[in-house]
């Protein structure tokens, strides 16, 4: 195929996750209602955490700029999909795929790094309980935070500015419901060796360094609880973390399944809808995960919509 000038087309053709017209009426209500209850749910556990005094606590800074992000990486997506089912185009502009790859990259990279973050601060509460106070202070927690959101820019800008020297060919159909970076690189007809050289290194450092840091403090954990002698001991400590390594196993095991389901088979249209379980499934079930095994937020959310219902 030949290469298109840079200026020679200006949008791309999102194929979406089906090509029967009759099935876009079901996946449009589907999707619209994951995505209002994953924005509903997510908020909601915002507005707990900053209205109650009482979970004004690292664990919980972390979780509410979580579902923060879980909110804003379901809308790097979703909207676009339901927008062109509603108006029956495939089209996104060039310029709207680069700043939808921009931003998913972003908030994919913010979910990991939260996600170790969160587990390096149940590691100290369990592990060195008389010091998590002193460690875990604000000043080390808004660093963390601030230096995920700087890594994840960066990290994203990077592989976004290497897109941008690409050439692309004349078929410019994507087989996916958003703009996935694989699928983009794969349609472009330069050279991408440095691309792939500076991807597989970002899923190598920026992937495998916060997953190995996740499984160290589990192993320390599990560690610590063992040697705990009483059995209400062992389980009020346990708790503390299930509902993390819920959200953990679940974000991890369904984007590294999609990731080894695409290196096993062609089928695009399969591979777009195993996406569906971390991009859009994970941060709707992230808020139900943390409400329902945690009594701290179960009654921060009472309150606070008991002060809204007159």
């Amino acid at each position: 195929m030949k290469p298109q000038n840079d200026t020679g087309f200006s949008e791309f053709l999102l194929l979406g996750l089906a090509k029967e017209q009759e099935l876009q009426p079901l996946i449009f209500g589907i999707f619209l209602s994951m995505y209002l209850i994953t924005v509903l749910g997510n908020l909601l556990i915002i507005l707990a955490v900053s209205s109650d005094p009482h979970l004004h606590t690292p664990m919980y800074f972390f979780l509410s700029n979580l579902s923060f992000v879980d909110i804003c990486f379901t809308s790097t997506t979703v909207p676009k999909m339901l927008q062109n089912i509603q108006t029956h185009s495939k089209a996104i502009t060039y310029a709207g795929c680069i700043t939808q790859m921009y931003f998913f990259i972003l908030f994919a990279a913010m979910d990991i790094f939260l996600l170790a973050v969160m587990a390096i601060d149940r590691y100290v509460a369990i592990c060195h309980p008389l010091h998590y106070t002193v460690i875990m202070n604000p000043r080390l927690c808004g660093l963390l935070v601030l230096g995920s959101w700087a890594l994840s820019a960066l990290n994203s800008l990077i592989e976004n500015l290497l897109i941008l020297r690409l050439s692309f060919c004349e078929d410019l159909e994507i087989s996916h419901f958003f703009c996935d970076f694989n699928k983009v690189l794969q349609l472009a007809c330069s050279d991408t060796f440095l691309n792939d050289v500076v991807k597989y290194s970002v899923v190598v450092v920026m992937g495998g360094g916060p997953f190995i840091g996740i499984l160290y403090s589990y192993s320390k954990i599990v560690s610590s609880i063992r040697a705990i002698s009483s059995a209400q001991g062992k389980y009020k400590a346990f708790s503390t973390c299930a509902s993390h390594l819920s959200v953990v196993s679940l974000f991890f095991c369904t984007s590294i399944g999609v990731y080894l389901s695409s290196a096993m088979t062609q089928s695009s249209q399969s591979n777009a809808i195993a996406s569906v379980m971390y991009t859009v499934v994970t941060p709707m079930l992230n808020p139900f995960i943390y409400s329902l095994r945690n009594k701290d937020i179960k009654r921060a959310l009472r309150s606070f919509i008991g002060r809204k219902t007159p």
